[in-house]
């Protein structure tokens, strides 16, 4: 698994699809941000464009449309062998 693999896993299960708020390790509130084109398929939180339903309706890895729950100010910095994350849907 890639390093890229790894973190865009472990920010796909650390998200939290309820709010744009979530608790780190310490137990200290994290803001969270809608990122675009990170998630792995079936790894989305929510839009995953015509034909899906939400969370884990993704049907492609990095797809542009799907967005995932990341901290914030840290989603255009991820990068995908598509490109980096990005705040909008492509």
């Amino acid at each position: 698994m890639t390093i890229v693999s790894k973190t865009l896993t472990a920010l796909a299960f650390g998200a939290m699809a309820a709010g744009a708020m979530a608790a780190d390790d310490s137990g200290k509130k994290v803001e969270r941000e809608k990122c675009f084109g990170v998630s792995l398929a079936g790894q989305n939180d929510c839009a995953a464009g015509p034909g899906t339903s939400c969370a884990g309706s993704s049907t492609k890895d990095y797809q542009a449309n799907a967005w995932t729950l990341v901290a914030k100010g840290t989603c255009t910095s991820i990068k995908t062998p598509n490109g980096m994350g990005t705040l909008e849907a492509m």
